[in-house]
This record gives structure tokens, sequence and C-alpha cells, in this order.
């Protein structure tokens, strides 16, 4: 009974573990999403740098 008992806590520890990194995985990617959207900003932002980089439309 030893061996089936220890299988199985080896099972839950392993599923936990995937639970877990796909947690993390699903907050990596809600992060990253939010930052390719702006934030609310439809034309996103103008780094200082750039402002002067073309000249300005006619």
């Amino acid at each position: 009974m030893y061996e089936y008992e220890l299988y199985r806590y080896t099972s839950a520890e392993l599923i936990r573990r995937a639970d877990a990194e796909r947690e993390i995985g699903r907050a990596r990617r809600t992060r990253r999403a939010a930052r390719r959207a702006g934030r609310g900003d439809p034309g996103g932002k103008v780094r200082e740098e750039d402002r002067n980089r073309f000249a300005p439309a006619a």
C-alpha cells in the first residue's frame, strides 16, 4: 500500500506544479496583452526622442 500512497502523493504534487505554471503563464500573457494594448491609449505612447523624427504633415 505504501507504493500506491507514494504514487498518489507524487501525482498530486505534479498536478499542483502544473497548475501553478499554467497560472504563471496566464498572468504573463495578461500583462503582455495589457502592455501591447497601450492601456486604453489607441495611439500608443510617443517617446520624447521620436517626436521630431519626421516633418509635420502638410
